[in-house]
């Protein structure tokens, strides 16, 4: 096989976990895994939209480059591409028929329409739920709602390739339905019906992606992560915000919350957990830990607000740290990215509400007529709350994933 040929094979082996979320350091170690078996040096560097790959074999050095945006989330196909890159160093795959092996995983199915829509809206639901939800009306618009956005997402990925398209209409059709059920009094002013098909769309996997490139010193790609994530954020505020506005409905900028019993709130997470591995395409084998895991989590979460009255961001980093300790080796065992396992474990922490209620009271004072003290300090408090959680979430699962990872290689280097 010549170099050129073995450069190829890496590099589409490494672009199929670089767009499926696996994070970018495990994408880096498995490509030069991948290259020691196919007796090459192989240094990938990621960039947003490409992929580089510098190969050397003795004397020889050769460059290639493949576009690759990492916005997608699969799981099966990033465990399916681990153990290829493991079965090709046990010698159970042989180097040419890589290719074909990664062209199919590369072009394996997603979770089937029906599964992904019931899983958005039994997600939304669950969401609901660990919000306070009152009435059965109110859960079944959630519910259709939630579905209606998930068959509107999988049709427009049919027709179009924009990244922004899918999250705004489907948060347009939720703000469209939220609106309604205000209009007929289904809906009360936590404006539940309208937030929490929203509240699926948040991509919070590029969020801790993004934050581990920083850390590690990627600092463009990084950047250019969370700027995609927010980016899509903004997306979602802007087709809740107008799905509500058109029918002449606000969105609340500080409306109280409802507690939610212990046993009621683990079960709701355990669902919304479920929901989301199903997005990210998790093999049903995995599935436990997830789901298993991220009830732990939350009934910890329950137990440092109600119990020991702690805020909302002291609440999800210790839930986060717990969840960083357990699942890091499961990531590492089962080949599994961190960034979407860890993620959908604490979905239901993601301070996506804060951030539609700041972004709701940002065009309530750019109008000018509505602007107040309250208003001017609900949402400098909205946004603050938001980003504390966010930063709460990813130093809980990131730090414990650095220590891990730091102590299993350490032996590893000190024998070289």
């Amino acid at each position: 096989m010549t170099l050129e040929g073995r450069s190829n094979l890496v590099l589409a082996f490494a672009r199929v976990l670089y767009v499926n979320g696996q994070s970018s350091d495990e994408t880096v170690a498995a490509a030069k895994r991948l290259g020691d078996t196919l007796g090459i040096r192989a240094t990938i560097m990621p960039r947003w939209g490409e992929l580089q790959l510098q190969a050397e074999d003795r004397d020889t050095r050769l460059i290639s480059a493949v576009p690759a945006d990492p916005t997608g989330v699969e799981m099966d196909r990033v465990a399916s591409t681990m153990r290829a890159i493991e079965d090709l160093g046990a010698g159970r795959l042989a180097p040419a028929a890589g290719m074909e092996a990664i062209s199919a995983i590369s072009q394996a199915p997603a979770a089937p329409i029906w599964l992904f829509t019931l899983a958005a809206a039994a997600g939304a639901v669950a969401l609901a739920v660990l919000f306070g939800v009152q009435h059965l009306s109110s859960a079944a618009l959630i519910f259709v709602s939630a579905a209606a956005g998930a068959i509107l997402r999988r049709t427009l990925a049919r027709y179009s390739a924009n990244i922004f398209l899918q999250p705004f209409c489907a948060s347009l059709a939720a703000g469209i339905i939220g609106a309604l059920a205000v209009r007929y009094e289904l809906s009360s002013s936590l404006r539940l019906v309208a937030v929490c098909p929203c509240m699926i769309l948040v991509p919070g996997p590029h969020v801790l992606n993004g934050a581990l490139d920083l850390i590690k010193g990627r600092v463009h790609l990084g950047a250019a992560r969370l700027t995609y994530a927010g980016l899509v954020v903004v997306a979602i505020s802007t087709g809740l915000l107008l799905g509500l506005a058109l029918l002449g409905v606000s969105f609340p900028v500080d409306p109280a919350g409802r507690a939610v019993a212990l046993w009621l709130d683990t079960i709701a997470a355990g669902v919304a957990v479920f929901a989301y591995s199903v997005f990210f395409s998790t093999p049903l084998h995995m599935l436990a830990w997830p789901v298993a895991v991220g009830m732990l989590a939350h009934a910890l979460r329950w137990g440092a607000l109600t119990v020991f009255g702690s805020s909302a961001a002291t609440g999800a980093l210790v839930a986060c740290l717990i969840v960083g300790v357990i699942l890091t080796p499961v990531a590492r065992r089962w080949r599994m990215p961190f960034a979407a396992i860890g993620f959908a474990s604490v979905v239901s922490m993601i301070p996506g509400v804060y951030l539609f209620r700041m972004a709701s009271g940002l065009v309530q004072l750019s109008d000018g007529s509505h602007t107040t003290l309250e208003l001017i300090s609900a949402t400098i408090a909205d946004g603050m709350i938001a980003v504390t959680i966010i930063l709460a979430i990813s130093f809980g699962l990131i730090v414990p994933k650095l220590v891990i990872d730091y102590l299993s290689e350490r032996p590893t280097k000190s024998k070289s």
